[in-house]
């Protein structure tokens, strides 16, 4: 006599929990909410989002899943839905609040491993939005390597403030402008009011919108779907069309390791260099390396930047927000010009079935459009971003070079142990030209949680400073900054590094042409100053922040949480 609850032979991880006589009792709670057993004979297919009240990058995401859902049932699965946090760099910016946000996409990646593994799901399909959801799905989909795929919710379309497009970056900017006198706070209310109109992420090429070029150049996203705005009625269409391909990787066999290769990397890579993305990008692909298993360093991303042009103007360092980018043909155009200088790995897979070549050859570009330029005539002859070293930086950190920053600085420090004293400093204008504004204790362990400094590096701006001061840091970057600012600094302080030594008035030097970050101290004198250093108390001992201190790594490995060693 047949198994009445026999399943799909789809149902690889699945047949576990549902077939059987000795599975009735999971079938019985399943049923209580709605499954019948013929759903339950299907393929299940977890189906995850990011749904949260506290932004609105997010805030799409309950409807984009009804549409996944619809494609997975009408392709034979069945959608499991669930759900994980996330933590908004925006609205935290600048206070404690930002220590959560990195830690949260360690959090995002675990939560998501233990749903799939806790209810043996034969697929996945990630909804994700907002920074650290990105990076976090593609490190669950590599650790559980089931056949998967994320899609990004999309961009928030841009504000209109006086004639122009404005992003949250502006606001942020304009906060600076107000300490500095050239702002009234009605006229900074008045933009806050109109830079955030609607649902979707930040609308520059700030860290979302990064990841989500970079994770459709990773080929585990489709082709052309993420440019699409969160509120386009396509995204909607195309949600469906993500439930349906699901389903077609489970029918095949295609798995997320297969895809995630070193090629794959190295286009992301490429796609954040030519797009001058977020720095952010540093830190989340050698995460996403590290959980696939495809060995990655920092140098990496320097070698890859210094051969690839910088060929769209997004802001923060260009004109363009990403709805624009979308209108002039997507994240395939930028493709097809990297392709066509054979600055991809072009044979690259993608889950849609094409190579990277494919999509690339395929990309409609809109007559006229300016936001994407030629290899001919591009916006800059390397990349966005360039890895430094020296007796500051031994393992490394991160500059951005989005087209129209110095490259040279040299001046005093001025050492700040927090972001809250360095934006104090720039607010009550103490900082002067000239100067290299030191943030320390503000890394992976030290803070914990390597907050973004937008609150400083807008303030900055906003107060006409961002042309003549640099800024150096062991946190990091929104991708809403801009300017010559150096992150990532590793060792971080937190771990003795050579930025724990610095005092104010020592001479820092930032030369991106000969790749060093420095201070005019002799070793002897810099092994001195550490010789008598103590690591600071820690900030917290209980907790998921104490937890995350405990087993971070360093920024240049990622920053990603591993067991002790």
């Amino acid at each position: 006599m047949p198994d009445p609850d026999g399943g799909s032979p789809l149902k690889r991880e699945s047949a576990r929990l549902t077939e059987g006589d000795e599975r009735a009792g999971a079938r019985s709670m399943l049923r209580a909410i709605g499954f019948t057993r013929e759903d339950l004979a299907k393929p299940l297919i977890g189906v995850g989002h990011s749904w949260i009240e506290t932004m609105p990058c997010n805030f799409n995401h309950r409807r984009l899943t009804e549409r996944v859902k619809a494609g997975i049932r009408a392709a034979g699965g069945t959608p499991m839905e669930f759900n994980t946090i996330a933590v908004s760099d925006g609205v935290a910016m600048g206070t404690e609040g930002m220590k959560a946000s990195l830690v949260s996409r360690e959090v995002i990646a675990d939560s998501i491993e233990l749903v799939a593994r806790g209810h043996l799901f034969d697929g996945l399909v990630l909804i994700v939005g907002c920074d650290k959801t990105i990076p976090a799905a593609v490190m669950a989909l590599a650790r559980l390597n089931l056949p998967g795929l994320a899609l990004y919710s999309g961009t928030i379309e841009p504000g209109r403030f006086r004639g122009r497009d404005v992003t949250v970056g502006d606001v942020y900017e304009a906060i600076g402008a107000v300490a500095a006198g050239t702002m009234s706070s009605a006229e900074l209310r008045d933009l806050e009011e109109h830079a955030c109109p609607g649902a979707g992420a930040c609308g520059g090429q700030f860290t979302a919108n990064t990841m989500a070029t970079a994770i459709e150049f990773l080929g585990i996203s489709p082709a052309g779907f993420n440019d699409i705005p969160a509120l386009d009625p396509k995204k909607d269409e195309i949600a469906e069309s993500t439930g349906r391909l699901v389903m077609e990787l489970l029918r095949k066999d295609i798995r997320p390791r297969q895809i995630l290769t070193r090629d794959a990397i190295e286009n992301a890579i490429a796609s954040v260099a030519a797009t001058g993305g977020s720095t952010n990008g540093v830190l989340h692909l050698l995460a996403i390396a590290h959980e696939a298993g495809v060995p990655l360093t920092i140098d990496d991303f320097d070698r890859i930047s210094a051969k690839t042009p910088l060929v769209a103007s997004l802001r923060p360092g260009g004109e363009y927000v990403a709805t624009d980018l979308h209108r002039a043909g997507g994240i395939p155009l930028v493709a097809q010009r990297l392709a066509g200088g054979g600055l991809i790995h072009g044979s690259a897979p993608t889950v849609d079935g094409r190579t990277l070549a494919q999509v690339a050859e395929a990309a409609k570009e809109t007559p006229g459009q300016k936001v994407v330029v030629t290899l001919e005539k591009p916006l800059k002859a390397t990349g966005g971003l360039a890895i430094l070293r020296g007796n500051l930086a031994p393992e490394g950190c991160v500059v951005k070079l989005a087209g129209h920053e110095r490259l040279l600085h040299r001046g005093p420090a001025r050492v700040f142990d927090s972001e809250e004293a360095a934006f104090a400093a720039v607010k009550g204008r103490l900082i002067k030209p000239g100067d290299v504004v030191v943030i320390r204790y503000e890394g992976p362990v030290g803070g914990p949680g390597m907050r973004e400094m937008l609150a400083v590096t807008g303030a900055l701006v906003g107060e006409g400073l961002g042309g003549t001061v640099a800024l150096m840091t062991d946190g990091r970057f929104s991708g809403a900054t801009h300017g010559l600012m150096v992150g990532h600094v590793a060792p971080e302080a937190a771990r003795g590094g050579p930025i724990a030594a610095l005092k104010d008035g020592d001479v820092v030097t930032v030369d991106v042409a000969s790749r060093q970050l420095k201070v005019d101290l002799s070793e002897p004198e810099l092994k001195r100053r550490l010789s008598g250093w103590r690591p600071p108390a820690p900030r917290y001992t209980t907790g998921v922040f104490a937890k995350y201190a405990a087993l971070v790594s360093s920024a240049s490995e990622g920053a990603v949480t591993r067991p002790p060693r």
